[in-house]
């Protein structure tokens, strides 16, 4: 009797090993919005690690959150570390690619819960008086990532969050006067 519920478990084992390694080893979540906005002023929203703390939807989540900024105050070389609760972990982002009103791409490194990397990418497109932005968000998954995802649906959280995100940026940008807006900082 023994012997075969270790057999039956060995066969739920190797079952659920096969399944996981089937599931897809990237990742990619991508959210857009219309913000009533010229497109340098929603650049700058993203651009400057310091103007995520209004719309940061992860900040919003742990209040207390540690945060802390590197290296260039905006654009390239800009990097943004946090320390969280178990919700948000711990990580730390580098602005690796600044191209004014048209792109910011920023390298993602995850600590904690879990080690990962990942890439975001925010896209600017003018649309008369008003940006199209699309936060974007590609990684890797790997065997334990792929595991959780089976319980847990990542995508749509990352995608609640990026929606919350933007649309907190979409009001905070459209209720900004216009004056005020500041040029970009690369």
């Amino acid at each position: 009797m023994l012997v075969k519920i270790l057999i039956g478990l060995g066969v739920i084992v190797v079952g659920f090993v096969a399944i996981v390694a089937t599931r897809p080893s990237e990742f990619h979540v991508a959210r857009t919005t219309t913000i009533a906005a010229p497109a340098p002023t929603v650049f700058n929203q993203v651009n400057d690690f310091h103007n995520w703390e209004a719309w940061n939807p992860w900040a919003k989540i742990d209040p207390v959150m540690k945060q802390s900024y590197e290296g260039a105050p905006a654009g390239v070389g800009a990097v943004y570390t946090w320390a969280g609760n178990n919700e948000v972990g711990e990580g730390r982002m580098i602005l690796t690619e600044s191209r004014p009103n048209d792109l910011v791409r920023i390298k993602l490194e995850f600590l904690k819960p879990f080690r990962g990397t990942g890439l975001a990418e925010f896209t600017f497109k003018p649309e008369g008086g008003q940006t199209v932005v699309t936060w974007s968000m590609t990684g890797q998954n790997n065997f334990i990532a792929k595991a959780v995802h089976l319980f847990m649906d990542i995508d749509k959280m990352i995608d609640g969050n990026f929606e919350k995100g933007l649309a907190r940026m979409k009001s905070v940008v459209e209720a900004a006067p216009r004056a005020q807006a500041a040029p970009p900082r690369s």
